[in-house]
Order: structure tokens, then C-alpha cells, then sequence
């Protein structure tokens, strides 16, 4: 799938102080619920001279805590990603084909996990090294390491804008870097913290038709 896998594919000690681990730390605490459209950039390493090359997307993105999330790709294909809280659903539209897989064994160590599924931070402290990174271009970071080798995943750094007028931190960016140099960036607008979310957005029902893949 074009654009999903860089989705599906963070230590609690010294929060204090600290403007990234703060923000997340908020963000988890108060933000129980989200909606946002996102711009996803991905770029491949340069191979053999050529410059790398970059694919952008965009859609939209939910979630509720601690276990449903959806990301909709709009353009330029039609892709989706639900999690209901036991399975998670892949679905490309070109191909008509529905991936399924066990949620409990495919989300730990992910970005998604990351900002949309864990319920505190020391969830997010089983599978993830946090820490505390340089303010930039006007939001608050932290970088997240899988503790896990095994994976795909090299790193994620998140970025936060804080407003003192809005309850919890408001999700800015999303940077990926996977273990074969690919990174991806997901660029998020008109957040908005802890909406009314019906159980029925994050319900998945596979299109007539649709090859169903379970693994």
C-alpha cells in the first residue's frame, strides 16, 4: 500500500522542565479525542546519484482514546486505516482490497500508538524512549525510539504547539524515519481537541466485493 505503511509501521524520568515531554505528557492527559486534516510528505533516500524523491498525500485523521483511530487518504489515492480496538483495517480503494490484523500485536511500537492510542505516558514508556528535543520553529518536541530492534522503525519526532487558552496541546507535526532512510512527515491543520466522536466513526465495514486479507 503507497502510503500507509509509514504509518503502521517514546523514558518518563526528567518530564519536569522539559517543553516536549510536557506537551505530550498534556497532550495525552487532556486530549482525549481529535480531529485534524493532514498533509503526509514522504521521501525516499537518494539512490545512485538522483535526488530523493518525495510523495505527498493528504486526508483526514481521528481518534479516541485509548484504542480507535482513523486516517483517510484522500488524494491522491483513496486509502483508509481504522482501528476499532480489536482489529486494525487497511483498505486500499484502487486495489478493492481489505487488509485485517490483530490490533493488540501490531500497535505497540508505532506512531499511531504514539499520539492517537496510548492512554498515559507510561504506556507509551513499555515500548518507547523519550526525550526531550530543541524547540523549533515555534513548537516543543520529543523524540520516541522503539526500545524494540526488531521493527521498522527508526525514530518519530512529534511537535506541539502549546495554548494557554486551550485545554491540552494542540498536535502540529508528525516526522517519521523508518530503519531504510524513507521518512515521512504528516503536517496537521484545523486540530481540533476533544470533539464529539460518534463509536460509529471507527467502525470499519468492508466494501462489496473487497478481497479480505487476514494476518
Amino acid at each position: 500500500m503507497k502510503y500507509i505503511a509509514t504509518i503502521c509501521i517514546a523514558s518518563y524520568a526528567g518530564l519536569a522542565g522539559a517543553g516536549g515531554l510536557n506537551s505530550l505528557e498534556n497532550f495525552v492527559k487532556t486530549v482525549n479525542t481529535g480531529r485534524a486534516d493532514f498533509t503526509q510528505v514522504v521521501t525516499a533516500p537518494a539512490k545512485d546519484g538522483q535526488a530523493p524523491r518525495a510523495k505527498t498525500s493528504s486526508g483526514t485523521f481521528e481518534f479516541a482514546r485509548p484504542d480507535r483511530f482513523k486516517f483517510v487518504y484522500k488524494k491522491p489515492f483513496e486509502q483508509s486505516i481504522v482501528a476499532d480496538g480489536q482489529t486494525l483495517w487497511l483498505y486500499d480503494v484502487d486495489l478493492n482490497q481489505v487488509t485485517a490484523r490483530q490490533q493488540s500485536k501490531v500497535l505497540g511500537s508505532t506512531p499511531a500508538a504514539l499520539i492517537a492510542a496510548a492512554p498515559d505516558l507510561r504506556a507509551l514508556q513499555t515500548d518507547f524512549t523519550l526525550v526531550d528535543a530543541p524547540e523549533q520553529d515555534g513548537l516543543q518536541w520529543v523524540t520516541a525510539t522503539p526500545k524494540s530492534k526488531d521493527g521498522q522503525l527508526q525514530s518519530v519526532r512529534v511537535g506541539f504547539r502549546d495554548a494557554a487558552a486551550a485545554p491540552g496541546s494542540t498536535l502540529e507535526v508528525l516526522e517519521i524515519l523508518d530503519s531504510f532512510g524513507q521518512r515521512s512527515v504528516l503536517t496537521f491543520k484545523q486540530f481540533q481537541a476533544n470533539p464529539a466522536l460518534p463509536g460509529s466513526s471507527f467502525q470499519f465495514k468492508t466494501p462489496a466485493g473487497a478481497d479480505v486479507i487476514r494476518q
